[in-house]
């Protein structure tokens, strides 16, 4: 049993350590060589877990391997499109000024209700409002509605604009933002006045989100209900 723990807790770090050094991108909507990586890293990770005949060493070296052909894979899809077109595919366009096309859903092997569904999940339900469609070569669907079904901007209204910034979190479960913070024209002083104004410490703050203005929202940690007794 501790052998087991002890091959877990290794092979946990390393696979957390390759993923983090592949990037962020890894752990989001994957690109098709990126979705290879993860599933045989994941499956190496099990073989060297459940196997206790199998060395360690025998998974960690073709799991940094892995990682490596990712890293060096992303480094020639930057610096050329056709590696890249070549990995990954291109983008295709699927809606054109609200006319759907056929032939680019059957190369795609993408059904109409498939298309139908991608479309709902951007709060589109009539493709005769998008403008242009294309699916991404993640197999995400990226959609512009034409331009009378666009939402209305201030800018549009020619309203003017108070907040210059976007109301985004200073605290969150008691860990302080300082970015955040001096990115709104605000610092610890103000936090800490802030804090004091609710009776609080700012470690007390379960979440306290706000902008360039004195205008905030703050909610408090509430303390754990302690068990009635019988």
């Amino acid at each position: 049993m501790k052998l087991l723990i002890c091959r877990t807790i290794i092979i946990y770090l390393c696979v957390l350590f390759a993923m983090r050094i592949m990037g962020k991108r890894q752990l989001g909507e994957l690109q098709p060589e990126e979705l290879v990586s993860t599933i045989l890293i994941s499956n190496l990770a099990s073989i060297s877990i459940e196997s206790e005949d199998v060395p360690v060493t025998a998974s960690l070296i073709p799991l940094f391997l892995i990682a490596a052909l990712e890293l060096l894979g992303s480094m020639l899809s930057f610096r050329s499109q056709k590696f890249f077109n070549f990995l990954s595919g291109r983008p295709k366009t699927v809606i054109l000024d609200g006319k759907i096309d056929q032939d680019a859903l059957r190369t795609l092997r993408l059904t109409t209700a498939d298309l139908m569904e991608a479309l709902r999940g951007k709060d589109i339900f009539d493709p005769r409002k998008v403008s242009y469609a294309v699916i991404e070569t993640n197999g995400t669907l990226s959609a512009a509605l034409r331009p009378e079904y666009e939402t209305a901007t201030l800018d549009d209204l020619k309203l003017r604009v108070r907040q210059v910034n976007a109301t985004i979190p200073f605290v969150v479960d008691g860990q302080v933002l300082e970015d955040n913070l001096h990115w709104c024209g605000k610092d610890r002083d103000w936090l800490q006045r802030t804090a004091e104004a609710n009776t609080l410490l700012p470690e007390e703050i379960l979440l306290l989100i706000g902008n360039e203005t004195e205008d905030y929202f703050l909610l408090k940690k509430e303390s754990r209900r302690k068990g009635s007794s019988h």
